[in-house]
């Protein structure tokens, strides 16, 4: 049997995937850190450990993501808005709209029934579209980034904020605490603030029927219900969010395979 590893090099986490040409065998999550070579070494070993194979099993080996140029042990590299496409495709084939929150890049792309990419739009340089505004509301909230998103399903009056910004999010959260403000309430409206940026994308890039969620802040229940809310859709989510790239970019190793 044929194996497949797709590797997805992020700006806050890795990812990598083994895939048999039909199915995810194994799969591994680690912080990205600075050394995008060695943090590539590192994912690749700990999801061949857990699939029980060694680099010889591999047939083909692709990279993408942020640092994927970095990735030496990779055959090829993929763009990761490609392996979004691929990998959710394959996970929801009914999908024709991907919304991807990562760390500091939000992307909203469009698929056709094949899961090519016929548009997408990102979020440049802003982070207030990203995983990033939510890290900073967690830090001046003191609340651990992982338990922020039950939280503000907790709240009845979520905070209007002025600036989309993440930058002057900060200040604005900080006398929005001081006047009183809770906890869950300044969450919600940040999640609201992010969804707005992400609705935004998704109308630029042109939304059809069937969305899927994606990456680190497709794990945050609030913020999906804040953008279901703005979108006026139901949205579906991956088992595991945070692979899709790199499984996408392992399907696309196997594909590149069955060419030659």
């Amino acid at each position: 049997m044929a194996f497949f590893l797709g590797i997805d090099i992020g700006s806050g986490f890795s990812k990598a995937v083994i895939f048999d040409g039909k199915a995810v065998q194994a799969w591994a999550i680690i912080p990205s850190g600075g050394n995008y070579r060695e943090t590539a070494e590192k994912i690749a070993e700990d999801a061949l450990i857990k699939a029980g194979l060694t680099y010889l099993d591999i047939s083909r080996k692709a990279a993408t993501g942020y640092g994927a140029a970095m990735v030496d042990i990779a055959d090829c590299t993929v763009t990761d808005i490609s392996s979004h496409g691929v990998g959710i495709h394959h996970l929801f084939p009914t999908v024709r709209t991907v919304i991807d929150i990562g760390a500091q890049y939000s992307k909203a792309i469009r698929i056709d029934d094949g899961g090519r990419v016929t548009n997408f739009v990102m979020n440049e340089k802003c982070a207030g579209g990203s995983g990033k505004f939510l890290q900073v509301a967690s830090r001046i909230l003191q609340v651990g980034i992982e338990t922020i998103g039950d939280l503000s399903l907790k709240s009845t009056r979520p905070v209007e904020f002025t600036t989309g910004c993440a930058v002057f999010a900060e200040s604005e959260a900080v006398s929005r605490i001081a006047e009183g403000a809770l906890p869950e309430d300044i969450i919600a409206g940040v999640q609201k603030a992010i969804a707005s940026k992400i609705a935004n994308l998704v109308t630029r890039a042109g939304l059809l029927k069937g969305c899927a969620v994606t990456g680190g802040g497709a794990k945050n229940l609030g913020l999906v219900r804040a953008i279901e809310t703005e979108l006026g859709i139901h949205v579906m989510i991956p088992h595991e969010p945070r692979i899709t790239a790199a499984l996408g970019a392992a399907i696309i190793a196997s594909e590149f395979e069955s060419k030659q």
